[in-house]
């Protein structure tokens, strides 16, 4: 009786779950074979929504994308997907961001857009797509900051005034920071309530291994507000531990995905 009662109530909670993956892809456009495009979409294809930093402006770029997405369509799912416009950065590398998802599990709301207010202060401009789950929203900001040898914490401090300026989304900020969580830049955000996923996890590959050890920095993470989301069963994919050697594996990119399970309140 006692088991039952507990899984009445447990089975009562309304939870909303979706597999969110984040990628720095490094280049992604027209120098990714067949056979790295491939790689990718077997590696992305288990997850719900899919945040790619890193697509080349031009030279290929957005074809490559709609290249993924035709090879994800062929392992069994429906996919959909958007590609930014080219950021605006006119001191750095401008660069694309795209989002994949699996149409039978999520439904996307609106455009998506790069972020209007704060381009002028951040050389790659986060952008923002707005999913639906069930009768739950949530709206993924992709971002990819400058290099740490440019202090990404100089655009990093604007996120802080991101929430008020859009009140009414329920935002999740992925991507690659350049940055490790535990850099101060992140507290104005975590006394707003939102946390990060990773702690400790470095994200970024080294050019060679040394004793095995193949990771390089803590670049790569996802905040969430805790207020109105809960995470589970976070993920670094160790994708280089299928190639031979770790410059084989950088050919696909020189940052590893990462991946929770972010269930609605």
């Amino acid at each position: 009786m006692k088991h039952l009662i507990f899984f009445l109530l447990f089975s009562s909670l309304s939870f909303s779950q979706v597999k969110l993956l984040s990628w720095n892809v490094e280049n992604l456009g027209s120098s990714k074979s067949e056979e790295n495009i491939e790689f990718i979409a077997n590696t992305v294809k288990s997850y719900d929504i899919v945040a790619l930093q890193e697509i080349v402006a031009g030279d290929g770029g957005a074809q490559a994308v709609a290249q993924l997405a035709e090879e994800l369509n062929r392992k069994g799912s429906k996919w959909d997907y958007a590609i930014s416009d080219p950021t605006s950065s006119s001191a750095y590398k401008t660069e694309r961001y795209a989002f994949l998802w699996k149409t039978a599990k999520v439904k996307k709301i609106g455009d998506a857009w790069l972020e209007k207010k704060y381009h002028l202060q951040i050389d790659r401009e986060p952008f923002y797509c707005t999913f639906q789950y069930q009768n739950k929203q949530v709206t993924i900001a992709n971002f990819h900051a400058i290099t740490k040898s440019k202090q990404p914490e100089t655009e990093i401090k604007y996120f802080k005034f991101l929430p008020t300026q859009y009140p009414k989304l329920n935002l999740v900020f992925a991507g690659d920071f350049n940055c490790p969580q535990s850099h101060t830049v992140f507290i104005p955000l975590q006394k707003m309530g939102y946390k990060c996923v990773f702690q400790n996890q470095k994200t970024s590959l080294k050019k060679e291994c040394v004793n095995n050890n193949c990771l390089a920095s803590e670049f790569d993470n996802i905040w969430y507000n805790s207020k109105t989301i809960s995470v589970s069963n976070a993920k670094a994919l160790y994708f280089y531990e299928s190639f031979s050697t770790l410059q084989e594996a950088r050919e696909i990119s020189d940052h590893i995905p990462i991946s929770v399970e972010l269930n609605f309140l």
